[in-house]
């Protein structure tokens, strides 16, 4: 069976959930993954459906237009200075249909995100929704060995580790490592590549604007994928050359075309 593909909001970044729904659809995606959850990035539209009733009706209106589902929502940041609850926009993102809600740490104090994590673990299973744990290069949680060791400690069943290529690449994940886990502790999956010729001073840039299409680049995405349970996989892409040079659409459906080929191949 054909593995589902999400077009994830880093792939084409700025874009409005309704416009980047119909962009999935368009493009030959199986689902979408919105930004509900604002970050405050400048530039970026700061989207919070539980505070948009117009915009929420509109999002759903799209959805049922295009027949698009939606994957995931994110993004809830562990911060001290962050929200502590999140189960309105929990419930705005299950009435849309998601079923998965995307996260990482940035704080350094590991007994706050154990205890965050607990906290929203039990508000995400109020609306039947799983914790997908990422560990980004940029943030205070970085290798698979920490976030496994969270993951241990916070004991929710509903919370899984998010495998992105790009940060298994940086933090020297295996197919031999993954075997190691239990296949039920991992969850969503994000695709890309990394550029075969990217330098170590690079990296904040790589990750946020400079992602290759998969099987363009130095990871082993194989081996990798192979060794992972075949979870939905959400493609996360940014990069800002590619889209300046075939547009956002065009982008985003190159990065199905990688992808495809790739498990084609596999």
């Amino acid at each position: 069976m054909e593995r589902k593909i999400s077009l994830a909001y880093l792939t084409v970044p700025g874009t409005a959930p309704v416009e980047e729904i119909h962009m999935a659809a368009e493009t030959g995606y199986d689902y979408v993954s919105l930004r509900t959850i604002p970050m405050g990035q400048a530039g970026e539209p700061q989207v919070c459906l539980e505070k948009d009733p117009q915009l929420f009706k509109e999002v759903k209106e799209a959805l049922r237009d295009t027949n698009m589902q939606v994957l995931d929502i994110e993004l809830v940041r562990i911060r001290e200075d962050l929200p502590r609850d999140y189960r309105p926009a929990f419930e705005c993102g299950a009435e849309l249909g998601a079923k998965e809600i995307l996260s990482s740490v940035w704080t350094e104090d590991r007994g706050f995100a154990i205890d965050m994590y607990g906290r929203i673990c039990e508000q995400a299973a109020e609306y039947g929704m799983t914790v997908n744990f990422e560990f980004p290069i940029v943030s205070a949680v970085r290798t698979l060995k920490e976030t496994a060791e969270i993951q241990d400690k916070v004991n929710a069943p509903n919370l899984k580790i998010l495998m992105d290529m790009i940060y298994c690449y940086w933090d020297h994940v295996t197919p031999e490592i993954i075997s190691k886990y239990e296949p039920e502790r991992f969850g969503v999956i994000h695709l890309c590549d990394v550029p075969k010729d990217w330098e170590d001073s690079e990296i904040v840039h790589t990750v946020r604007e400079n992602r290759e299409y998969c099987g363009l680049g130095a990871i082993n995405l194989k081996g990798i994928l192979k060794a992972l349970p075949e979870n939905p996989c959400s493609i996360e892409l940014p990069n800002f050359k590619y889209i300046y040079e075939y547009g956002e659409k065009g982008h985003a459906r190159n990065c199905l075309k990688y992808a495809r080929r790739l498990f084609a191949e596999m």
